[in-house]
């Protein structure tokens, strides 16, 4: 299950993300349901259609299955979805 502690090593495709902090001005305030995760980069399908914003330089914040808001530094999850997942989490 999918908690506030435990995000950064869950599967984010399918929540709910806004961008809230991003060195591009012009991202911030972009949100919409992440469709795909690259290394680098989210895919977020919004009302204006399909975004892609670097990770690295922003600050997301995620809806969980049960309502709860996460914010999530996009340098924490600078990584494959794969290879994220397998990783040990300190305390963040």
């Amino acid at each position: 299950m999918i908690t506030p502690k435990n995000i950064i090593r869950h599967e984010l495709i399918g929540l709910e993300v806004e961008v809230v902090e991003s060195t591009n001005k012009f991202q911030v305030g972009i949100k919409g349901m992440v469709v795909d995760e690259t290394k680098k980069l989210l895919i977020i399908e919004s009302k204006k259609g399909i975004k892609k914003i670097q990770k690295d330089g922003a600050v997301f914040v995620f809806k969980l299955p049960n309502g709860v808001k996460v914010k999530v530094e996009g340098r924490r999850i600078l990584a494959r979805p794969e290879e994220r997942i397998k990783l040990r989490v300190r305390k963040w």
